[in-house]
């Protein structure tokens, strides 16, 4: 079963930002508005992991936090906290109140699914999907190592990400666009043509014999995908 993520967020645009992402991504997703509508839902069915607001309506979102910690059912729960208070005092308190981790807004969604991993890796390792197969490619998360066949491939930081996110979902075809905003992420402006480029490295880097059939295919007008077969 897909984690189960539950999204604190008093933020109507942000939550259903962060829903959407987080379900293109694979996660169940619930969202609650306020701290009491929070803890209600996390009675009903247990979180795999909470992105709390630490600013919210009824209850604010540390004492969301030290509720959760002090109920034997969400003991353990991982919760992430997400907040314009970027004070090291702040962070502290956030940490101290069981927080596992802290994104100070504005955040990017690559880095926010990054914290996300890293923490149920840290966490609940059952949860995390560290390596992601897709014919001869294993892309390994946690040692940031990729292999095709019996060789290794190198990748930079970028070809990295956008791998993983291709192999996410194979077979579907991405538009320049929406690999822009899921891989740079939608606060970051970066030239739509930039694509090109990394997916030209990324091809280059897979094919590391010359011999492999090329896993990425272009669709003329339409983006990149990783065929399916």
């Amino acid at each position: 079963m897909d984690p189960h993520i539950l999204v604190v967020e008093d933020e109507d645009a942000l939550s259903t930002l962060l829903q959407y992402n987080l379900e293109k991504e694979g996660y169940q997703v619930s969202v609650a508005g306020d701290g009491e509508e929070a803890l209600m839902l996390a009675d009903e069915a247990t979180p795999d992991l909470v992105l709390v607001d630490w600013m919210l309506p009824k209850l604010s979102g540390i004492e969301v936090c030290r509720r959760l910690r002090n109920r034997p059912e969400t003991r353990n729960v991982p919760i992430i906290m997400l907040t314009a208070r970027g004070e090291e005092a702040d962070r502290i308190r956030g940490l101290d109140t069981g927080a596992d981790d802290y994104v100070v807004k504005p955040f990017s969604m690559t880095e926010l699914f990054a914290r996300i991993r890293a923490v149920m890796r840290r966490i609940r390792p059952g949860l995390a999907d560290d390596k992601v197969t897709h014919g001869d490619i294993v892309i390994d998360r946690v040692a940031h190592r990729v292999r095709r066949g019996d060789q290794e491939v190198h990748l930079g930081p970028t070809e990295f990400r956008l791998l993983d996110y291709l192999i996410q979902h194979p077979g579907r075809v991405f538009s320049r666009e929406q690999l822009l905003d899921a891989v740079w992420g939608s606060d970051v402006y970066v030239e739509v043509r930039t694509v090109d480029v990394h997916i030209g490295r990324l091809r280059k880097a897979l094919n590391v014999t010359g011999s492999q059939t090329d896993p990425i295919r272009t669709v003329r007008s339409a983006g990149y995908s990783l065929d399916a077969k």
